[in-house]
């Protein structure tokens, strides 16, 4: 028979202890993965808060909660949920300046504080949560991305003594629900941004067209449904060239991605639109190397600037011809009085010299405004590939009598076998007359003027340089403006102030860009420097 062993009441309490502290801890554990659960799952700024607090008072034995969040804009603050509290301090939220009251010493510590009868703490200054009479709090600072973006707060009504486990608890759970609302407030950030991008894309005057990287449409805004009478649920998930696009546009667009090199052009439809067409690559950043990523086409119908351009045009056509009439009289006049005067004076020969060369000058005017308007215009603009070479040979020859008549030296230094050049060969001509008969106003008597041309992978320049007097610095940055000539040489010097004006023109029309060096006393060196892929008019 066996003898009945006494019940040892210490262990049975011991143990009882040991299997509520177990149950506390799974409890503890069980909260935090709640909120890590729910935060992961959810975007939702007030369901985050929500769960936070609700997961906090369930292993912590008190009776409120609260969150508040840093506004970096007004400096502050902000409560932004709140769970027990006797006071509404979210609807009309509490706001405390940053660095003043707890909050500040719990964000400057960056570590959990607890306090005792709130009330009567110092650091208390708002006077409201002195009402709430509080006897406990503990306030664990909320990280995100490696600062402080928030605070956690738990709080009693009655004395409490918030134990370490307490404390590590709230600790986790403020750091899980601080990488929540960043989170969050990023989500929320991109959807504001998406929907302001969505209202301009949907607003714009502009038609817009987006691919992927293989070519298919993912986005046509309304002013493209519009221009080409096209449904965006028909058409997105389509490849590009298998819509009702004008088949000029997609010739145009087929010739541009099959170049590899998009970038902008003006189209004319059959139905007499004009339009242009804008193509952006879509880069985004893999392992830090951007990639391409697909395509944006913005289009615009310019049919209203092309007729303004023609009417422009026309305009100055007219006023030129009706200009050149009352030249012609004039100069008529002037030859037959010359041809009449049988001894004419000192004075009547200096004003007969005055006239003619406010006659000639004006002819000149008129001519070089008729070239810059036809450029700008684009009418007659053609760009088709040339033999530089032979621009150049011809462009020594007709200004090598000019140069005689002063005894200045042409010297030429053009590299062998350049390149074939797309572009427009008259315009170019005209432009290298334009530097050369500047180089030939600037440079003295028997001075020289050097003619260069060579050419590298990309581009092609052709040089003009001279040994004249040179150009200020403060006139350099002016000279390829409309009428502008430099103040040392508008009195010495004929001109329109138009010549350097059409070589820019010439240029931007070729894609290509005018450079000038030059210092007083040193001469000037101007370069035309011509892209030699080829362009897009």
């Amino acid at each position: 028979m066996h003898k009945v062993q006494p019940i040892d009441t210490n262990l049975l309490a011991h143990n009882h202890n040991l299997t509520l502290e177990i149950q506390r801890r799974v409890d503890q554990l069980s909260a935090i993965n709640t909120v890590a659960a729910v935060v992961s799952q959810s975007l939702d700024l007030n369901v985050t808060l929500q769960t936070a607090l609700d997961a906090v008072l369930s292993v912590i034995d008190v009776e409120a909660s609260g969150i508040s969040l840093i506004d970096e804009q007004t400096n502050e603050l902000v409560m932004r949920a709140q769970r027990g509290w006797k006071n509404d301090f979210v609807t009309t939220p509490m706001r405390i300046p940053m660095g003043h009251g707890m909050s500040g010493y719990v964000i400057a510590a960056n570590e959990v504080i607890v306090t005792s009868d709130v009330s009567k703490d110092p650091r208390l200054i708002v006077p409201a949560v002195g009402e709430e009479n509080i006897q406990a709090m503990a306030m664990a600072p909320m990280h995100a991305r490696g600062k402080v973006i928030g605070i956690l707060s738990v709080l009693s009504y009655e004395p409490y003594v918030f134990d370490e486990q307490e404390i590590a608890v709230l600790r986790a759970i403020a750091d899980q629900v601080g990488l929540a609302l960043d989170n969050a407030r990023l989500y929320e950030a991109t959807r504001s941004q998406q929907s302001r991008l969505h209202t301009v894309l949907q607003s714009t005057a502009d038609a817009i067209i987006s691919t992927d990287a293989q070519g298919t449409v993912n986005l046509i805004n309304q002013a493209a449904e519009r221009l080409f009478d096209l449904r965006s649920n028909q058409v997105i998930g389509q490849p590009l060239f298998t819509i009702a696009l004008p088949i000029e546009l997609r010739d145009g667009l087929a010739e541009a991605f099959a170049a590899d090199m998009p970038g902008g052009f003006d189209v004319l439809l059959s139905s007499g639109r004009f339009l242009s067409a804008v193509i952006s690559p879509v880069l985004v950043a893999f392992d830090g190397t951007p990639q391409q990523n697909g395509w944006v086409i913005v289009l615009q119908d310019i049919s209203h600037i092309k007729e303004a351009e023609r009417a422009r045009l026309q305009f100055i056509q007219t006023a030129a011809h009706d200009l050149r009439n009352p030249l012609g009289v004039t100069l008529s006049a002037l030859t037959m009085l010359q041809r009449s005067w049988k001894e004419p004076t000192a004075t009547d020969r200096e004003v007969f010299s005055i006239a003619m060369r406010g006659v000639n000058r004006m002819q000149d005017l008129i001519d070089d405004l008729l070239h810059l308007e036809k450029l700008e215009s684009g009418v007659d603009f053609a760009l088709i590939p040339f033999d530089i070479g032979e621009l150049l040979q011809n462009a020594v020859q007709d200004f090598g009598p000019t140069l005689e008549q002063r005894n200045q030296q042409f010297l030429l230094q053009i590299a062998p076998l350049l390149p074939m050049v797309t572009g427009d060969a008259r315009w170019l001509s005209r432009a290298l007359a334009n530097l050369l008969s500047n180089a030939h106003k600037y440079t003295p008597d028997g001075g020289l003027i050097t003619l260069y041309a060579y050419a590298d992978d990309e581009s092609l320049t052709v040089a003009v340089q001279d040994n004249g007097a040179g150009i200020p610095p403060d006139a350099q940055a002016r000279l390829f403006e409309r009428f502008y000539r430099a103040r040392h040489t508008e009195n010495q010097v004929k001109g329109t102030g138009l010549g350097l004006a059409i070589v820019k023109s010439v240029m931007e029309k070729h894609h290509g860009r005018i450079e000038v060096q030059s210092a007083p006393g040193e001469g000037s060196l101007f370069k035309m420097i011509l892209p030699l892929q080829p362009l897009d008019v």
